[in-house]
């Protein structure tokens, strides 16, 4: 199915891939190490790493409409390049910074630029691809991501074991041969020959109730999805006492995607309920969670983290092809990018929230309480999405069946 998927994509979305491919091993060899060198050699406690963290992505998330809109109204690929290039000064300062601000401006740098190219590459791909094949598309790109990821952690692993000077170039490196690669070689796009204000752009959007609402619901998805982040590590190591099986479950889901994700898609194509699938998905997740109540060795924490994986399978190429469903063509990147907001504040919530469920139910005897949470909450979203999908039913149009 992929080899006869990409003989029918276009070259420019071929290229999207590549330059996609190249940004997720570059961010995911970075910044799992970026924790460990702050609080290992810079000597800075978790509360601080974390306070970095959460400043580059809230850079990223909360100026992500604004970056948009911008690209909108004046070119994806400017703002591609742009935010490639920021991005890659941003993760090549950290190999040079000695101070507490010198990170804190790196971390800004790095979200300023995320903010620009996210929804200008989003929005490049669902004007690019052919609207038969999207939701395929989509979902290989979601398989190249991860396995962008399982091999940024060899890298990750090998370079931080030497320097993290050279991580952080790295890491830098391919954002910078990510942006040279989209200058030279994708043609300029432009959503459509309708000139839309960056203002009125943004006040369409605020103004589409019904997209706002999505956006709102997937806050939910988010917060499960986080857990893979904070959470299961911690669970893992705690119940297993072995920081390897941490790597090992972490990257289990991963090559789970790997090996079955363009299998899901292929066998729910014909189900045209597409907000309906985005809840199943999280319900999935939401058990697969709720089943690490039981989780006591390492086989039950890989077969847990098969059904969490499987959700996501279910619901990450459905949750990209819907928002250019919603847009107007000249509108595509304003709508990506505040559509990224049910990331940020579901992202912080779920790392902020999920950490004290998680310390309150070991605080009283409770161990099932963070994971009874997240399975109210994909039921919550299940149901959300349930009760929008007959309500939006005759403005988003069906998926064709190919």
């Amino acid at each position: 199915m992929s080899r006869a998927l990409w003989q029918t994509m276009p070259g420019s979305v071929k290229l999207l891939l590549l330059t996609s491919f190249l940004m997720n091993m570059g961010f995911y060899a970075l910044i799992p190490y970026l924790t460990l060198h702050l609080t290992g050699s810079i000597g800075w406690t978790l509360a601080m790493a974390g306070l970095v963290l959460a400043v580059r992505q809230f850079s990223q998330q909360g100026f992500a409409f604004l970056g948009g809109a911008v690209a909108d109204a004046f070119g994806y690929k400017g703002s591609m390049v742009l935010g490639m290039a920021v991005r890659a000064t941003g993760f090549a300062m950290f190999a040079f910074c000695t101070e507490t601000w010198h990170f804190f401006g790196a971390a800004v740098l790095s979200g300023l630029g995320g903010s620009l190219f996210e929804p200008a590459v989003s929005a490049a791909f669902a004007i690019l691809t052919p609207d038969a094949i999207r939701k395929d598309v989509f979902a290989l790109k979601n398989v190249l991501s991860n396995i962008g990821v399982v091999g940024s952690q060899l890298i990750g692993t090998a370079l931080a074991a030497v320097d993290f000077f050279w991580l952080s170039l790295l890491a830098g490196g391919l954002f910078y041969a990510s942006a040279a690669l989209i200058f030279f070689r994708l043609p300029p796009i432009k959503a459509d020959s309708i000139r839309t204000s960056i203002v009125g752009s943004i006040v369409h959007v605020l103004k589409d109730r019904q997209f706002v609402r999505y956006t709102l619901v997937l806050i939910g998805y988010y917060y499960l999805y986080m857990q893979l982040f904070l959470s299961i590590p911690k669970l893992v190591e705690d119940e297993l006492g072995d920081k390897e099986a941490v790597g090992i479950v972490l990257a289990s889901v991963s090559v789970f995607i790997i090996l079955f994700q363009m299998k899901v898609v292929r066998l729910l194509e014909g189900y045209s309920q597409r907000f309906v699938l985005i809840g199943i998905g999280s319900l999935v997740m939401g058990i697969g969670l709720f089943l690490l109540t039981f989780a006591n060795s390492l086989w039950i924490f890989l077969a847990d983290a098969f059904v969490f994986a499987l959700g996501t399978m279910i619901s990450a190429p459905q949750l990209v092809d819907m928002v250019p469903r919603f847009a107007p063509k000249e509108l595509t990147g304003a709508y990506y990018g505040f559509n990224g907001y049910s990331l940020a504040i579901g992202g912080s919530i779920g790392q902020v929230a999920g950490g004290w469920m998680y310390d309150l139910g070991q605080h009283w005897s409770c161990p099932w309480l963070p994971w009874s949470l997240c399975l109210a909450v994909g039921l919550v979203v299940a149901w959300s999405l349930y009760r929008m999908e007959e309500r939006l039913r005759l403005r988003i149009p069906r998926q064709t069946v190919v």
